[in-house]
Parts: C-alpha cells; sequence; structure tokens
C-alpha cells in the first residue's frame, strides 16, 4: 500500500521549506506545528543525520468535515508533510489521504480524502513546477 506522495525539488533546504510552506498555504494548508527531527535527535541522542522537518499541516474545513464522520479520525488526518534532504535534493512528502478511507473503511471520508489529495496534490505539483 502506498501512503505517501512525494516530488523532488532542487533547492537548499530552507528554500525548500519556504516555497512548501507558501504552495501548502495557496491550497488553504496552514501550518499547526513543526518538528525538527534533526536538532531535536542531535539534543536527545547526539546523533547526527540529514535536515527533516516534519511540518502539521492542516486544511479546517477539510478536518472539520472528516472529524464530524469520526471523532477518532484525527490519528490519521493527512496533516504531516515531511521536508527531508535526500542526498543533493530535497523530498517533500504528504500523507496519501486515501489512507483514512482504506484504514477507516468509511466511505463518507472518501469524498473528503478526494478533495484534501486534489489540494496536497496541487501543492505539490506547484513545487514540481518551480523546477522546470
Amino acid at each position: 500500500m502506498t501512503y505517501s506522495r512525494t516530488v523532488y525539488v532542487d533547492s537548499d533546504f530552507e528554500e525548500a521549506v519556504r516555497a512548501v510552506r507558501e504552495a501548502l498555504a495557496d491550497q488553504g494548508f496552514g501550518i499547526l506545528t513543526e518538528i525538527d527531527v534533526r536538532a531535536t535527535l542531535k539534543e536527545k541522542l547526539g546523533h547526527e543525520m540529514e535536515n527533516y522537518l516534519i511540518l502539521g499541516a492542516c486544511n479546517p474545513p477539510l478536518a472539520h468535515q472528516a472529524i464530524e464522520v469520526d471523532r477518532s479520525i484525527g490519528l490519521l488526518l493527512p496533516c504531516n508533510v515531511v521536508v527531508r534532504s535526500d542526498g543533493a535534493r530535497i523530498a517533500v512528502q504528504a500523507l496519501d489521504p486515501a489512507t483514512m478511507v482504506t484504514l477507516t473503511g468509511q466511505d463518507a471520508l472518501e469524498p473528503i480524502a478526494e478533495d484534501a489529495t486534489r489540494r496536497l496534490d496541487a501543492a505539490l505539483s506547484a513545487l514540481a513546477e518551480r523546477q522546470a
């Protein structure tokens, strides 16, 4: 089962993060949380690794619709967007919203997942088009 939607960009990490925030905002997603995995693992474990940032993105109308269908859906909302170094490129990954439907079996979530997919794909496409 594929659970991610991924694009690669050729830019520095900070520029990629800025572009991801902008592309998500253009599709109605705000950033609620930010986890700098690299800094956390360095601080807590002394572990060195590549840039790895988790952005907790949320589109409030879509989140509201999904929560009205299933109060436990917050566990699966397609909110995490990962921006990470992958060699000389930057990988940008979002959870495939269809995962909500697949894991819960709730058909009522399908139109919400389709809308979220359309929006996330538009954001990821905008990032890829910046490369052209």
